[in-house]
């Protein structure tokens, strides 16, 4: 019996890590360049999250370490705190009402179109409902599989919904205007910093994320250093300090996390589900933009503040976006952080009531 040849190793997975990691890294430096050339909001988001989903689905398998990506959370939440001021929560009580039907809006609309999705049986089980909910993506993942599901699905549709809202997010943001445009020569990235006040911010963005873990807070990684350093900074025990490198360094942790995770096989898993799954997620981010167009007309909100505050998903994405932009950045955080507790805390037990509603007529109708 003669020995079949061993098959060429395909794209890169027949390099070593170390390789793998300098294409990742030089080609999310080239795409970010671009972005930067061509005025894109979040271009050191965006290029390496691009970078991430072409090396990942070309073979390449580097290991995203799970400290760095709650750390780089950790520091996208005390950038937010040096934009948002204490004041955050006298916004969202003066405008809970607002809030209030803008979060249960997106929710709601989320819900419907899992609902109606999982009824028509155009993904397996409950695969839809769990995939499509606004935020919370591990969460929903997890529980997912319990309930029916395809865990694989699930998970690529919260990711891939991830990608499509950072994407629309940035093009609307570029449709109505940065107040930043600054191309890769203009950006000094390498200021004269208070080291002092750096190391302070560092510590907080590295000891947020572990009160957070011991704390179970959910989403706590980015929220608790976000509180921390806002409550520090108004007392006058600390200046965040954070420069461009080291924000540089962590957007880039956070677009490789997502697009590290669309690697070959899941792409020829799922790629049957593919259509519907992007159609799934055009339509969310459509009736999010209805809900952000109503908010427009009636109370006078801005279009691009109103339409990152509705964004459905990826906190820390359009957390990147608006602090490109002219936006309302203290009202889009406020609404998105309101509504990931929300989708935390309310999402999760709805889903699972109407995921067994609809098992429970499966069952009686098959």
């Amino acid at each position: 019996m003669t020995e079949q040849p061993e098959e060429s190793p395909k794209g890169l997975s027949g390099l070593s890590p170390a390789l793998q990691w300098l294409v990742l890294i030089a080609l999310s430096a080239g795409i970010a360049a671009v972005l930067l050339w061509l005025h894109a909001p979040a271009p050191l988001m965006l290029g390496p999250l691009i970078a991430g989903i072409v090396v990942a689905s070309n073979g390449g398998k580097p290991r995203m370490p799970l400290p760095a990506f709650v750390f780089a959370q950790g520091v996208v939440g005390c950038m937010i705190a040096r934009m948002v001021p204490l004041s955050i929560v006298g916004d969202i009580l003066a405008h809970w009402q607002l809030f209030t039907v803008g979060v249960l809006a997106v929710i709601g609309a989320s819900l419907l179109l899992g609902w109606a999705m999982t009824r028509l049986e155009m993904m397996p089980g409950t695969t839809a409902l769990w995939g499509i909910s606004p935020g919370a993506a591990s969460v929903m993942t997890v529980m997912s599989e319990s309930y029916g599901a395809d865990i694989r699905l699930v998970a690529f549709m919260q990711y891939l919904r991830v990608v499509m809202v950072a994407g629309v997010a940035a093009l609307v943001a570029k449709v109505f205007g940065v107040t930043a445009p600054h191309g890769g020569d203009a950006i000094a990235w390498f200021p004269d910093a208070n080291w002092l006040s750096f190391g302070e911010t560092l510590v907080v963005a590295i000891v947020g994320p572990l009160i957070a873990r011991v704390l179970r807070i959910p989403a706590g990684a980015m929220l608790v250093p976000l509180v921390l350093c806002i409550v520090l900074a108004h007392v006058g025990w600390m200046t965040v300090e954070l420069p461009p490198w080291a924000l540089a360094v962590s957007f880039a942790f956070i677009g490789w996390n997502v697009g590290l995770r669309f690697t070959r096989p899941l792409l020829l898993y799922v790629a049957r589900m593919l259509p519907r799954a992007i159609a799934c997620a055009a339509i969310l981010i459509a009736l999010c933009g209805v809900v952000a167009w109503l908010m427009v007309v009636t109370i006078g909100v801005d279009p691009l503040t109103a339409y990152l505050a509705t964004s459905p998903g990826g906190v820390d994405s359009i957390a990147i976006i608006a602090a490109s932009t002219n936006c309302d950045v203290s009202f889009v955080m406020a609404m998105q952080t309101v509504r990931l507790l929300a989708v935390l805390f309310l999402a999760p037990v709805l889903t699972k009531l109407i995921a067994e509603r609809v098992s429970y007529s499966n069952d009686r109708h098959p």
